[in-house]
């Protein structure tokens, strides 16, 4: 028989401080906190807040303005899913645009997962190639040019992603070729939306 890690507490504070306070029970187990554990120490008063099934926050934590984002996209898994649309282009900072729910890619395989309050689900048939995801404030999110280009597709008012598009390219978040090329493929809308924002003279 296999015995359970000894519990870690501060090796499990050090990856809620990682994701804004929060931890999933999975990461939890993986530290030697069980999950009697865990509902001990989620009684009143406790070391933790259970903020929904499989989902915790250390409760003296520091509040953060992502929190929303965090603790959706860690309840629909940090290894499948990632920010998307236009939550990426807010957490990336492009665009003034203000997003009605936290959005997320996971992949097709994925869509039948309990509902998470507050999220809206996209999914992908392929895998997310390595230079579609950056990591912004720990959390997984598509890259600019991805999060242009799907929130264009998912009709995003024009202007804000016309104004993402400037402020990537100025940014050096994205080239004007990697931009195109994200573009092709998602419909003539897409492709014209993309190409007339972009400034005449900017970064291959």
């Amino acid at each position: 028989m296999t015995n359970s890690p000894a519990p870690d507490h501060g090796r499990l504070f050090d990856v809620a401080s990682e994701q804004g306070g929060y931890f999933t029970a999975a990461q939890a187990r993986e530290r030697g906190i069980s999950t009697p554990l865990l509902s001990h120490h989620s009684r009143r008063g406790g070391r933790f807040i259970r903020v929904r099934h499989g989902l915790y926050r250390v409760r003296e934590y520091p509040s953060s303005p992502r929190e929303d984002v965090i603790a959706a996209w860690l309840a629909a898994g940090r290894d499948l899913a990632v920010v998307s649309h236009e939550s990426a282009l807010d957490l990336l900072d492009l665009s003034d645009v203000i997003p009605d729910a936290v959005h997320l890619t996971v992949p097709r395989a994925n869509r039948y997962r309990r509902p998470i309050a507050g999220a809206r689900i996209h999914t992908t048939t392929r895998p997310m190639r390595e230079d579609e995801v950056v990591v912004r404030d720990g959390i997984r999110a598509t890259s600019a040019e991805r999060s242009i280009v799907d929130a264009a597709q998912a009709g995003t008012d024009p202007d804000q992603v016309a104004t993402a598009v400037v402020q990537a390219v100025d940014r050096g978040l994205t080239t004007r070729s990697r931009l195109l090329d994200a573009a092709r493929g998602r419909g003539r809308r897409v492709e014209r939306l993309v190409q007339r924002a972009l400034p005449q003279r900017s970064p291959a």
